[in-house]
């Protein structure tokens, strides 16, 4: 089996693995507490409907208000402030659910919107990801220059290393400027930072959801745009880094494999086929008895190593033997 082959089986089986890892995780952690708060809330539901005797209509006309209003303790969702963030989280693919259009012709348009923002930003992220490794890159070499490396050129680990630290960085300080101005715990707001930095946005924490801050607060609104945005850039150099680096075990695999099929030709009825039954190329040299067969571009170049082996003396003997035997 290809190596290529091996790599996706192993893939789909390491993935379901640890799909099936995580739920069972997240069942023995989350599953208790959930049924816990469960019934807390039933007991509260019950306490309220009896002791204000309000009937069930009553109260989930009740809940329906409470929901829709909630957006609406950071001000005017759709005015300019709060329509930019909602397209920055749009473009950014994070997808809180804080607020949602309502209205036929904003569903209609944020669809729209979303088809040609999402790969705008996608691409403007993976090109400063670019940037920001070759920046990395001459930072790591003139700090080996300076220690007085032998190889001062930054290698792959430096640029991961680097920019996992640039990535951990960020997401600590946020994490500081968040705790202080919405009034989280420092791991709920470390806990916000990574979900929306890698994209995910359960929703669960917003930022620039209370006090009015989307009208009241125009520089901590900058700051949240900007750290969204220069996150997200940097957690694409990081990413960047991974996928050439897979990208470069799968060349280097399919060379392999295809050098594989190159050494070890299949004969059938008088021609010469690779393992996957691609036919060779055949070099006639004298007689046609004496064939040289080469499946590479060298087109008889003398520096190609397969070449030389299908082009040995006793590798023709060896296929002409065959070839009589089989007539």
């Amino acid at each position: 089996m290809k190596r290529q082959n091996v790599r996706t089986l192993s893939l789909v089986v390491c993935t379901f693995t640890y799909l099936l890892v995580g739920a069972a995780v997240f069942d023995a952690l989350e599953s208790d507490t959930e049924r816990k708060r469960w019934d807390f809330l039933q007991d509260m539901r019950d306490g309220l409907m009896k002791k204000y005797n309000i009937s069930m209509e009553d109260y989930r006309m009740l809940e329906i208000v409470m929901i829709e209003n909630k957006p609406y303790k950071a001000g005017p969702q759709w005015k300019f402030a709060g329509a930019f963030y909602f397209a920055t989280v749009v473009l950014a693919m994070i997808g809180y659910g804080h607020s949602t259009p309502v209205t036929i012709g904003g569903k209609a348009f944020c669809m729209a919107y979303a088809m040609v923002g999402i790969p705008l930003g996608l691409v403007m992220f993976q090109s400063i990801g670019e940037r920001l490794n070759k920046f990395a890159s001459v930072v790591i070499r003139h700090f080996k220059i300076y220690m007085g490396c032998h190889k001062v050129e930054a290698t792959e680990i430096n640029l991961m290393f680097a920019t996992g630290f640039l990535s951990f960085v960020i997401t600590t300080t946020g994490a500081a400027v968040f705790s202080r101005y919405e009034g989280w715990s420092y791991f709920d707001s470390f806990y916000y930072c990574f979900v929306t930095l890698t994209t995910i946005g359960f929703g669960d924490y917003v930022a620039l959801q209370n006090d009015q801050a989307l009208t009241n607060k125009p520089g901590y609104v900058a700051l949240s745009l900007v750290f969204i945005l220069f996150g997200l850039a940097v957690v694409a150099a990081s990413i960047n880094l991974l996928v050439l680096r897979f990208m470069t075990m799968n060349a280097e695999d399919r060379r392999e494999d295809e050098l594989h099929e190159s050494l070890h030709p299949l004969t059938l009825d008088g021609d010469v086929a690779t393992l996957s039954g691609r036919m060779l190329i055949g070099h006639q040299s004298g007689d046609s008895d004496q064939a040289s067969i080469c499946s590479c571009t060298c087109l008889g170049a003398g520096h190609c190593s397969a070449h030389h082996f299908i082009t040995d003396p006793a590798y023709t003997l060896a296929l002409n033997a065959a070839k009589r035997a089989s007539v």
